[in-house]
């Protein structure tokens, strides 16, 4: 009995400590994969050349001191709330997204930055795959090396798409609400900063109650990270 028990704890032990190398080879091969990925991505292009191309590409390209301040907070508070803080990734955030996916077994949670957002809309595919995930966060850090905080958010507002055909920020103000970026009011700016995270489901064009429970996020979020007073919150609500 105690030589089968003796045995039961060497498998058990040799179970664990294979699994564990298994783990630590699968995180390394899709970590090199994602690398590799990366890699290619800005030997094809570098950052200053995208850059270049996202400007002159870009119908109307909107600068970062023509967009509202409380845009920039509303984006901010719902999408990245330390986004002037990290280095590009969040890791606070990527542990919560991991752990919601271990739970789902699944990619449901992304835990992205807006620096991985714009890596992501910029160089790679919107499919959902870890060796992308490793990829979009080498070149989160190679946006973060290369440009300012207010370079990377202007950036991402003129490559993200809001729903209806507006794919930047310029023409979505100028085709919701027939306002130039820098006219946009409060109301205006949460409304529109709610709709990238689903365009075609929050586009106030095709689905309005959506976007109205999707732009109450957004007030929420600016109240609990106090770029809000709830009373302001509950006046732009009482619009809605």
């Amino acid at each position: 009995m105690k030589k089968f028990l003796k045995f039961l704890k060497y498998l058990l032990i040799t179970t664990i400590i294979v699994a564990i190398i298994g783990a630590i080879t699968g995180v390394g091969i899709i970590t090199y994969q994602g690398y590799s990925l990366y890699k290619e991505a800005i030997n094809e292009m570098s950052i200053s050349e995208k850059i270049e191309e996202i400007k002159e590409e870009t119908d109307v390209y909107t600068e970062y001191e023509k967009l509202p301040k409380q845009y920039v907070n509303a984006v901010v508070a719902v999408e990245d709330r330390r986004f002037f803080e990290h280095n590009g990734v969040d890791l606070v955030s990527i542990a919560r997204a991991v752990k919601k996916d271990i739970e789902t077994m699944s990619l449901a949670e992304g835990g992205s930055t807006i620096t991985q957002q714009l890596a992501k809309n910029t160089y790679f595919t919107q499919k959902k795959e870890f060796t992308r995930k490793i990829a979009e966060i080498f070149m989160a850090f190679e946006f973060e090396k290369e440009c300012s905080k207010e370079e990377i958010f202007e950036l991402y507002v003129n490559t993200m798409y809001f729903g209806d055909g507006y794919y930047c920020v310029a023409n979505a103000s100028k085709g919701y609400f027939d306002k130039d970026v820098s006219e946009m009011n409060l109301y205006e700016c949460t409304l529109l900063a709610g709709i990238p995270n689903a365009p075609s489901v929050y586009a106030p064009t095709k689905n309005p109650e959506l976007a109205r429970q999707r732009q109450a996020q957004v007030l929420n979020k600016m109240v609990k990270y106090n770029y809000l007073t709830q009373e302001d919150a509950d006046k732009i609500l009482n619009e809605m």
